[in-house]
């Protein structure tokens, strides 16, 4: 069964994160509140589980800097490669950068950088799989599914930019 919420966090947006089978299956930052099934929930339940209270828990600290990590069960779904990339993303600490084609060397593939940033881009766990904190090669925010202004607010937050 998939279970859904909206959560509100301080900057004001709202993000639907949604569980499936006891894991964080996504985190999605809607860009109006209306826009609901575009995010994942046609087949989900709107309800207050224990993982959902705690995920909006973990936001809210997050958001009023008293959270640098997520503690909680993520299940990603995705090809194998998009899966090492946000297993790789996770190891990005709080308040750092890391580029595209730093990934791919991580990775072993010093030459994929374009296929990190198309597994960067398939993300669905926003926030939490940090993929706001992958640049481009020259230091320039590029390319995130929420926005650009969004990944900026986010490095922001963390202190990664001024």
């Amino acid at each position: 069964m998939k279970y859904y919420q909206d959560i509100t966090v301080a900057t004001g947006w709202i993000l639907r994160v949604i569980e499936a089978d006891g894991s964080i299956a996504a985190v999605t930052i809607l860009r109006q509140p209306e826009a609901g099934m575009e995010a994942g929930i046609s087949d989900a339940v709107c309800r207050d589980t224990p993982l959902l209270l705690e995920a909006r828990r973990q936001l809210e600290e997050y958001f009023a800097g008293l959270r640098a990590a997520f503690s909680l069960p993520l299940a990603p779904e995705g090809t194998d490669f998009q899966k090492a990339v946000w297993r790789e993303l996770e190891n990005i600490p709080y308040g750092e950068t890391r580029t595209y084609g730093q990934i791919a060397r991580a990775l072993g593939n010093p030459k994929a950088s374009r296929a990190v940033g198309m597994a960067n881009h398939k993300n669905p766990v926003a926030i939490m799989i940090p993929c706001h904190r992958v640049i481009g090669a020259d230091g320039s925010l590029t390319g995130y599914a929420g926005g650009l202004d969004k990944k900026e607010t986010l490095l922001r937050l963390e202190g990664a930019i001024q």
